[in-house]
């Protein structure tokens, strides 16, 4: 059953906190959950399915269900893929919408790495509670070398540079691109304008990516609000269709699968694309997860907005800047300038996909006749282990 038009994104909120010393994780995704229903014109007595990942503490889905008080829950997923749940996590909202599980589902996301969460980048121990056996099944293998987010990445840029002839200062431009953007949101939590000279000449954390090639660690959150096409009917707000939808985990196999120059976005956008029935040359605006610079690069080839190997040529000279360039991108500043809540943070992806498509993104940023968007997640490490979501929205009337 495909879910092409059986459900829309009718409300979504973005946290203003980046720095969040007196709030609790609960407590934000509470907060948040109030904004998207506000947003919506909804209330929580209105919620009857639940989406979170592993960002939601205690019991998950559960622990939050009972704080926020939602009496009338029938559907709850609590899966997790890390940077990609929450775009996952659109598409499985729809399904369930569209199967009668549930007509207006909550989705929601908060963290507070800078006081006390697990920051984006850590790299796991071993195993807890003393054996090897007790961590991921890859953890006795790898992490006992030091591996961290940051090496994996940089492995998957060295990677691409050797096969392709890509350039730190082309990286560099996804970064400049994405500042120019972040000087226009009041919240980002970096706001001023970069440039490649800035970006390249940022101190070296994991070669050949710099300072400047990462994202931000913030505090924060968001929420959406997915309902089906009678409750959306009823709403006085835009409305976004959802059209398609795709997933795909990517793995090393053990080493003997093991491509760092592409992401699972190879099999999560052609689905995608496919329900929805549209080409990459359809799209007015991308929402593209941004870890780290190359990041996007990989995701941009992947997805079919310019061929492997061509994204450094791509993402050159302003090509992602709105009025600019040609595929205009995370016209929030995205999670490299500003908001990278938990490591997480796919859910921003959808919401400035979201305010685009409504038109109310910051008139400095706003695409002009923006009525199809993207938003696509990786959540893991790039170019090893990792999983790939894919969302794609029109805006309707």
């Amino acid at each position: 059953m495909g879910i092409k038009g059986k459900a829309y994104l009718m409300g979504a909120f973005e946290h203003p906190l980046r720095d969040a010393p007196d709030t609790s994780t609960p407590q934000l995704h509470a907060e948040c959950a109030r904004g998207a229903l506000i947003d919506a014109g909804l209330t929580k007595d209105d919620v009857d399915g639940y989406f979170c990942a592993g960002d939601a503490p205690g019991f998950g889905g559960l622990s939050m269900v009972d704080y926020m008080g939602l009496k009338n829950v029938r559907h709850l997923d609590s899966t997790e893929t890390g940077g990609s749940s929450y775009i996952v996590h659109v598409g499985h909202a729809v399904q369930a919408i569209a199967a009668g599980k549930c007509s207006v589902a909550l989705i929601t996301l908060a963290g507070r790495p800078r006081h006390g969460g697990r920051r984006p980048g850590a790299g796991m121990a071993p195993g807890g509670g003393g054996g090897l056996t007790d961590g991921p099944p890859e953890a006795g293998f790898e992490n006992i070398y030091g591996g961290s987010t940051h090496n994996t990445y940089g492995m998957c840029a060295m990677r691409h540079m050797y096969e392709y002839g890509t350039t730190s200062e082309q990286l560099a431009w996804i970064k400049v691109a994405a500042s120019h953007h972040a000087q226009w949101n009041e919240h980002a939590f970096l706001k001023d304008v970069v440039t490649v000279e800035d970006v390249v000449n940022s101190r070296m954390i994991s070669d050949p990516l710099h300072l400047l090639d990462c994202c931000v660690v913030t505090d924060g959150g968001g929420a959406l609000i997915v309902t089906s096409p009678e409750v959306a009917r009823s709403l006085k707000r835009p409305k976004v269709r959802v059209l398609g939808a795709g997933e795909a985990p990517k793995t090393p196999l053990g080493g003997q699968g093991l491509d760092l120059t592409h992401s699972g976005a190879v099999w999560s956008g052609p689905r995608a694309f496919e329900e929805a029935g549209v080409t990459p040359g359809d799209i007015k605006y991308a929402s593209i997860y941004d870890s780290f610079t190359i990041t996007v690069l990989m995701q941009l080839e992947d997805l079919g907005f310019c061929k492997k190997g061509g994204g450094g040529k791509f993402v050159a000279d302003g090509n992602l800047i709105s009025g600019v360039g040609k595929l205009p991108f995370n016209t929030d500043g995205g999670g490299l300038c500003n908001n990278h809540p938990t490591n997480r943070g796919g859910i921003t992806k959808v919401i400035e996909a979201v305010r685009q498509l409504r038109g109310e993104a910051h008139p400095k940023v706003q695409v002009a006749n923006c009525d199809l968007a993207i938003a696509h997640g990786t959540g893991g490490s790039l170019g090893t282990r990792h999983a790939s979501a894919t969302v794609i929205m029109e805006r309707e009337g």
